[in-house]
């Protein structure tokens, strides 16, 4: 699945959000460091709203139109 996100740097590093998941954000020192680690606090996110709603299963396709 594709996400869009949202970089902003400060004087200690990145920090990075995705506006589409409520409270998903993460940081890193530099901006490779940040989009490694919006990648893990996405799937996470997913994860936990997965056990959260009762889901069985959660997969992820990518479907072309």
């Amino acid at each position: 699945m594709n996400y869009r996100v949202t970089l902003y740097q400060s004087d200690e590093g990145w920090a990075v959000s995705c506006p589409d998941l409520p409270g998903c954000h993460s940081q890193g020192t530099t901006r490779d460091e940040a989009l490694a680690n919006i990648k893990d606090a996405i799937r996470l996110w997913i994860e936990v709203e997965a056990e959260e709603t009762g889901l069985k299963r959660l997969e992820q396709a990518e479907v072309v139109v």
